[in-house]
């Protein structure tokens, strides 16, 4: 049995209905806002590669500002009073490359956040790309919904949470342990919010799948 057909609707609702539903476009220049972040994330990720290279091949002033960048304390050097009479000089050594290597990792793995929300928040909220048959086309792009897009953010979040705390856990000796126990339970609120976000999701009715391609 068919559905009764609607009534229809006056002229003045049917253009205020398509004005506001237009008003979506002013999204878009936040995307594009979101691109000029993700350019100068791109470009402090090679101006810290460069000291990279720069430090492992001697570069003190390098090192200096590597050292500078990921918040690494020198070793105090005391007196025979136990007075601290200055630091250690800079040394190019494990913890320090491990920080800087993490610290990449991180501006990469936030950089894959703004894609995310440049490329599914445009898709679902503004409108289709028309990727259809793009070799390049990513797979979770063909179901991205507002839900999923949030599973995916919190998923990307906890993922960038671990990598600072990793960062925390090597550099502990300069944090005191107020700070150590504040970011690991922000850790996981992260995580205990991501797995109700997901569990919420799993309930959800949700319409059927689309066809695979």
């Amino acid at each position: 049995m068919a559905p009764p057909a609607r009534p229809p609707r006056h002229q003045s609702l049917r253009t205020l209905g398509n004005f506001i539903f237009w008003t979506r476009w002013l999204q878009a220049p936040l995307y594009l806002g979101l691109i000029v972040a993700q350019a100068v994330y791109v470009f402090h990720f090679w101006v810290e590669l460069v000291h990279l290279v720069e430090a492992a091949f001697g570069n003190k002033a390098a090192l200096g500002a590597l050292i500078e960048s990921v918040g690494y304390s020198l070793p105090e050097i005391k007196d025979a009073a136990g007075t601290v009479i200055g630091h250690a000089p800079p040394k190019f050594n494990e913890t320090v490359i491990m920080l800087v290597v993490l610290a990449l990792i991180d501006v990469v793995m936030i950089s894959n956040l703004l894609i995310m929300v440049i490329v599914g928040g445009y898709e679902t909220f503004v409108s289709r790309l028309d990727l259809q048959g793009h070799p390049d086309q990513p797979e979770w792009l063909s179901h991205v919904n507002a839900s999923v897009l949030k599973v995916k953010l919190a998923t990307a979040i906890i993922g960038i949470s671990s990598i600072h705390l990793l960062k925390t856990f090597i550099n502990a000796a300069n944090y005191t342990d107020k700070v150590l126990i504040a970011q690991t339970a922000i850790h996981i609120a992260f995580l205990l919010s991501a797995m109700a976000i997901a569990a919420c999701d799993r309930i959800m009715p949700h319409g059927p799948k689309p066809p695979a391609h």
